[in-house]
């Protein structure tokens, strides 16, 4: 299952912090900006606060920017279904950004029917229950039912953590196609966080022809040392590949072969349940 800068890898909130290579690296990044993708968000965001098109000048003059670079970057927000020609010589917001906002709706509409699934879960009620999608190579936890156990983890939303070393992250790579899941690690692989940590490429494509093969993924010790978590996929209407994970841990010293049983099938069952309440129906 699953800091250079001030960046935070901690997930578990009774723990030390721990310094991440892949957040130090993101970190270093933050202040470079594309100049062109920053022009290109202030041409929409003036066309959305106006609440009618405008033209290549109107544009220019609003935004302090020459003409020529404006009159470009209309033209390829066109291409991409981001902006759309109104008449011959004025634009508007596009038909596309009405997917990102319905993909912002639906993630929120994933974290509550989560919530009310796991918090209506009697099996397991002392270990955590995390919630988290995939970006890039990396799993971020987009929301969290706490056990009652005190010894138990809580894994705060908003961290990001390695994906081939957490359970949600191998059960929804295992949904992907190989040539993509490799191209994810293409430039490199993620320093380990203990000595399980999957080491190469090799051993996680193997580890997700296991997972498919269970129907659950294992973190077994390799985010956290005395730490395994078990991992299911949660699939939206498309049903073409996992769209977020759920997981549940226990510590290594509670894993014998009723509660793998136990844990495993809840999980598998908490991410059928959530799968169905967003219209899907791969399981």
């Amino acid at each position: 299952m699953q800091a250079g800068g001030n960046a935070l890898k901690a997930v578990l909130c009774s723990q030390p912090a721990k310094v991440s290579p892949l957040m130090t690296e993101e970190t270093e990044q933050r202040g470079k900006a594309v100049p062109a993708l920053v022009r290109a968000k202030k041409i929409l965001d003036a066309l959305s606060a106006g609440g009618k098109p405008k033209g290549v000048s109107e544009l220019a003059r609003m935004l302090d920017l020459p003409k020529s670079t404006v009159h470009g970057l209309c033209h390829t927000l066109v291409d991409l279904g981001l902006m759309m020609r109104v008449g011959p010589n004025q634009f508007a917001v596009g038909p596309h950004v009405l997917s990102w906002a319905n993909a912002f709706e639906g993630q929120s509409d994933l974290t509550q029917e989560f919530m009310r699934i796991a918090d209506a879960n009697d099996l397991i009620s002392k270990q955590a229950i995390n919630l988290s999608i995939l970006t890039g190579r990396e799993v971020m936890y987009v929301a969290c039912r706490r056990g009652t156990d005190p010894l138990g983890v809580s894994f705060r939303p908003g961290v990001r953590l390695p994906a081939p070393f957490t359970a949600t992250g191998k059960a929804m790579m295992s949904t992907m196609p190989r040539a993509e899941v490799e191209a994810l690690f293409a430039d490199g692989w993620p320093e380990p966080w203990t000595r399980r940590s999957v080491p190469d490429l090799k051993t996680l494509l193997r580890e997700l022809d296991e997972t498919r093969e269970r129907g659950y993924s294992i973190d077994d010790g390799q985010l956290r040392d005395a730490m395994v978590c078990f991992g299911a996929a949660v699939f939206g209407a498309s049903d073409d590949r996992a769209i977020a994970g759920i997981a549940i841990g226990l510590l290594s010293g509670e894993v014998n072969e009723a509660s793998t049983s136990l844990v495993s099938h809840a999980v598998q069952s908490l991410a059928q349940k959530l799968s169905h309440r967003l219209g899907g129906n791969r399981h």
